[in-house]
């Protein structure tokens, strides 16, 4: 699978944020939620904070996708192909009951994918009491845009038709996996399924001494204060709040909070607070020692990770983050999710 715009994450050897390819998956679903055509470091679009998105409107196309089926389950979506639109249209065919989504909150989806212009199905699930995905609402470079304009201004609950023109969609590039040529739109019929929570809710652990001290603002950022004392030469992982939710599996795509910061001086070099919402990314894309803490781990949790150069960015470091070869890092991550 190539995947082309990129996702905040914890960063590589090449890259300043914490990933290593650009994932925005589920290992439930498939590939298509994720943007086709490029790949390489991130742009500072990637980077930057996420901008709020406005409603979108209703158009002929949209409305001639007929779907039929129970909440939360597979639906039955009928349309005469080829269907195209100039600019992504949303038409609400159920509105939810549940509370309405708002900018830069996080949400749990099921979807299912159609190609516009030939009619066949390309992919979908995260359906009933299967993991569903989870989706930052906010315009930023990591995930389809014609998605999230489907989800903005929709209700805990709804169901909704979305036509994506390729501008929105996969680009100019299509998407050759999937059999998506550059002049294809696609149709997503999307369930909001729930809202994800923004930090971590566990129970408060005891912190283990020897460890970085975290203290919370409000909103749940963290700030981190490093010890005097010599880094750890291993991997090391503590828990200030154990959550009560699925365990984080070898390969699973998170969302999570996060802040990093350098053992020897504390600067914060890479973090998701105030960038537009929580991160997502799978744990097989990000520098070792990021994965290796998070695995085992519960959703619900917030975890300290200490990672040794060897496990971080290695003798190179990452001159773009101010990390050198020598330099131990540490992550405070709220597990918000894992699919």
């Amino acid at each position: 699978m190539s995947t082309g715009h990129t996702v905040r994450g914890p960063l590589t050897n090449r890259e300043i944020s914490v990933r290593k390819l650009p994932v925005f998956i589920s290992v439930a679903t498939v590939a298509v939620l994720a943007l086709s055509g490029c790949s390489g470091s991130p742009s500072a679009e990637s980077t930057s904070a996420a901008t709020a998105l406005t409603c979108t409107d209703s158009g002929k196309s949209s409305d001639a996708v007929k779907v039929t089926g129970k909440a939360d389950a597979e639906p039955t979506v009928k349309f005469t192909s080829p269907l195209t639109a100039k600019t992504t249209e949303r038409t609400e065919v159920t509105k939810g009951k549940g509370a309405a989504v708002k900018n830069g909150e996080a949400v749990e989806i099921a979807y299912t994918a159609y190609n516009a212009s030939t009619g066949a199905k390309l992919n979908g699930g995260g359906y009933g009491k299967a993991a569903g995905l989870t989706v930052t609402v906010a315009k930023t470079a990591s995930i389809i845009p014609g998605i999230l304009k489907g989800i903005a201004c929709s209700n805990v609950g709804s169901r909704v038709a979305v036509v994506v023109p390729p501008a929105d969609a996969f680009g100019t590039k299509g998407n050759t996996d999937l059999k998506v040529a550059a002049t294809d739109n696609i149709i997503f019929v999307i369930d909001v399924k729930g809202k994800v929570a923004t930090r971590a809710n566990g129970k408060d652990q005891k912190p283990q001494d020897g460890f970085p001290a975290v203290t919370l603002a409000k909103d749940g950022t963290p700030t981190v204060k490093v010890p005097k004392a010599e880094a750890p030469a291993e991997l090391k992982t503590e828990v200030l709040k154990k959550g009560t939710g699925g365990v984080v599996a070898d390969g699973a795509t998170v969302t999570v909070q996060y802040s990093g910061v350098i053992w020897g001086t504390g600067k914060v070099f890479d973090q998701s607070w105030g960038k537009g919402g929580p991160a997502t990314f799978a744990t097989s894309n990000v520098v070792p020692g990021f994965a290796q803490g998070l695995i085992g781990q519960t959703v619900g949790s917030q975890v300290v990770i200490v990672i040794p150069p060897a496990l971080g960015y290695g003798t190179t470091g990452n001159t773009t983050a101010g990390i050198t070869g020598t330099d131990t890092l540490v992550f405070v991550v709220d597990i918000l999710a894992s699919a």
